[in-house]
């Protein structure tokens, strides 16, 4: 086994991933209202068949898991390319076009917890948040350089929603191709992390304060990763130049911000840092309350450059946020009472997670329409104080250890 190589393929993995994503997931929202005007809504019913790949994935990789991580994450790249080579290709009717964004999501979805499981594995249990943090800061980085080509891409008129071919999509499909050919030579520089498993199905009561972070995250962060940027392109009118630009301020952040992530998991512990997590969520949800509340109402003007600089602000602030996330991928690590539990678990999290991103995302959408944006937020705030009793209860059961 060569551990340093396949670290470094690893690395390579990560930074792809950033970079294709980048070039599709992260545009998405702009595919929908270009291509096919979606409204409020819509757009938070498109979440079912975006988001429901993570209800099942842990249905899947529990019943594949003799195939092994490698072989699984094979599998899942491969619905990817299929999903984006199709919506790359042409602009099918709206029904069709859910079911290949499905095939992709589905890809997309089976690669979380497999990712993180991999990464895990190849980090060791001592500086376990520390390489994390630098898988993610990677991810993060040339997650930046896709913002900066979205930019260029879709000023220039290289990019567009509205032709026939969708070039961006088809440039992710042959970066998660490479992916594939390297998650082979991943394989085969460490034997270990390419074995097979036995079929497992894991609920334990060890695990119930995992299960209930992933099942508030879920919630709220679907609230953030839809409307969020929702405020911006219906309430601001900003397009996908315009979104890619605070990509690009996000990430560029997020390159140092997200190892110190890392590196502060490792020095306050997991519970510490997850109860900051939420409050910093409060924080950015009240904001965006009173913000998306006077847009929508008329007290603030959209075309005001105090209301789009907190705008920009507070989209910034929101993506570095997110990035928290690998807290919970440490935790569960860190509370794991077998080695082979973690990539079930973490699976398991995933679809209790979209169980509520799911809910979350049609329940806001229907208040964003009935009753206005701004209780969207308010919704999410009173979420992450939840979210706030919990970790502060893993932060007591952390200390008594």
């Amino acid at each position: 086994m060569n551990k340093s190589k396949a670290v470094g393929i690893f690395f390579v993995i990560m930074a792809l991933s950033g970079l294709a994503l980048g070039l599709s997931d992260s545009v998405f929202a702009n595919y929908f209202k270009d291509a096919y005007q979606v409204d409020g809504f819509q757009r938070g019913l498109i979440e079912i068949p975006r988001e429901s790949p993570g209800v099942i994935a842990f249905i899947i990789i529990s019943s594949l898991a003799f195939l092994g991580d490698i072989k699984l994450s094979l599998i899942a790249h491969i619905l990817s390319v299929i999903g984006l080579v199709v919506l790359g290709l042409f602009t099918p009717a709206f029904g069709i076009m859910l079911v290949f964004l499905f095939i992709n999501s589905l890809g997309m979805h089976l690669f979380m917890p497999l990712g993180d499981s991999l990464g895990l594995k190849l980090s060791g249990k001592i500086s376990a948040g520390t390489m994390m943090g630098r898988f993610s800061g990677i991810r993060t980085a040339f997650s930046m350089a896709a913002g900066i080509l979205v930019f260029i891409g879709f000023r220039t008129g290289l990019f567009s929603f509205t032709t026939p071919v969708k070039s961006i999509f088809l440039i992710s499909a042959v970066l998660l191709t490479v992916i594939i050919f390297l998650l082979i030579a991943l394989g085969r520089a460490d034997k270990e992390i390419a074995k097979s498993r036995k079929i497992k199905f894991i609920i334990k009561k060890e695990y119930s304060t995992y299960y209930l972070i992933a099942v508030l995250f879920g919630a709220r962060k679907q609230i953030m990763y839809v409307y969020g940027p929702w405020v911006l392109i219906e309430l601001l009118g900003f397009g996908a130049d315009t979104m890619a630009i605070l990509a690009i301020a996000g990430a560029g952040i997020g390159i140092f911000f997200i190892p110190a992530v890392g590196r502060w998991i490792d020095k306050y512990g997991t519970a510490r840092i997850m109860t900051i997590e939420a409050g910093c969520f409060f924080i950015i949800y009240i904001a965006y309350g009173f913000l998306s509340g006077g847009l929508h109402s008329g007290a603030l003007m959209a075309s005001g450059i105090i209301v789009i600089v907190i705008a920009f602000v507070l989209n910034m602030i929101d993506r570095m946020t997110m990035q928290f996330s690998l807290v919970r991928s440490v935790y569960m690590r860190k509370i794991a009472v077998a080695d082979e539990d973690v990539t079930p678990t973490l699976s398991l999290g995933m679809s209790l997670d979209h169980i509520l991103s799911i809910l979350s995302a049609i329940l806001c959408g229907w208040l964003w329409n009935e009753f206005g944006p701004q209780y969207v937020f308010v919704f999410a705030a009173l979420l992450s104080i939840a979210n706030m009793f919990v970790a502060r209860y893993c932060a007591k059961k952390e200390a008594g250890r």
